[in-house]
């Protein structure tokens, strides 16, 4: 009768260790399934936030561009369009102004898609680039270092722009585009950002769309 008794409660206990067991796994897999569930919203709530705070970025600095765009841009120089003559010449032109904003000019134009020349680049190349629509960035060696790059960084990322030294003109950093001209503190002068904004294929431009590629390239 022991003996009978005996497996009798071996079996039971072997049977509630069995429960216990699924019991254990059924625990596990619910945890497991609620983590999956907190991290994957967790990642989507992310993903949102992300997408989100891009859009908002981007909305940001689409409403900054228009803001520029519009502004008055403090000690900017003007010339009257109208007297600002647009020949292709082979001749040498001697401008009034320095760096040129417009004039006759050489058949040819400076590459402006973004381009940053080392070295200094024909004034009547240069000129014939701000008639298509470009912006070009110039400075002397009193120019800080650390407002160059900075300047380049821009202009390598700007189609319609172009940039280079300019031994000689009165500022340490001049903006020109057709007609207009300003000189800058540094490359953080807010007015570096308004110029960009209002005159890249601004409407200044006497020829917009023109090609700013497949001209004259000096690096």
């Amino acid at each position: 009768m022991a003996t009978k008794e005996t497996k009798s409660s071996r079996q039971a206990r072997i049977a509630e260790m069995r429960r216990a067991e699924q019991a254990r796994e059924r625990r596990n897999k619910i945890i497991a399934v609620t983590a999956s569930v907190v991290i994957v919203a967790g990642l989507v709530g992310t993903g949102a936030y992300l997408l989100n705070k891009e859009s908002d970025d981007k909305d940001k600095q689409q409403a900054q561009k228009a803001a520029d765009a519009k502004a008055t841009i403090a000690g900017e120089k003007d010339w009257d369009p109208k007297k600002l003559t647009r020949n292709h010449v082979e001749k040498t032109v001697s401008y009034p102004m320095k760096p040129p904003v417009g004039g006759d000019h050489s058949p040819v134009w400076m590459n402006c898609g973004g381009e940053v020349y080392k070295k200094p680049v024909p004034d009547m190349n240069a000129v014939h680039s701000l008639e298509h629509g470009s912006v070009w960035v110039t400075y002397t060696d009193k120019a800080p270092a650390a407002d160059v790059q900075k300047l380049s960084d821009k202009v390598s990322k700007t189609p319609y722009s172009l940039m280079s030294p300019y031994p000689g003109q009165s500022g340490s950093i001049m903006l020109s585009a057709w007609g207009k001209q300003v000189t800058v503190t540094s490359a953080d002068d807010p007015r570096v950002n308004q110029f960009f904004a209002k005159y890249v294929q601004g409407a200044q431009t006497p020829e917009p769309g023109a090609a700013c590629t497949g001209g004259l390239d000096q690096k």
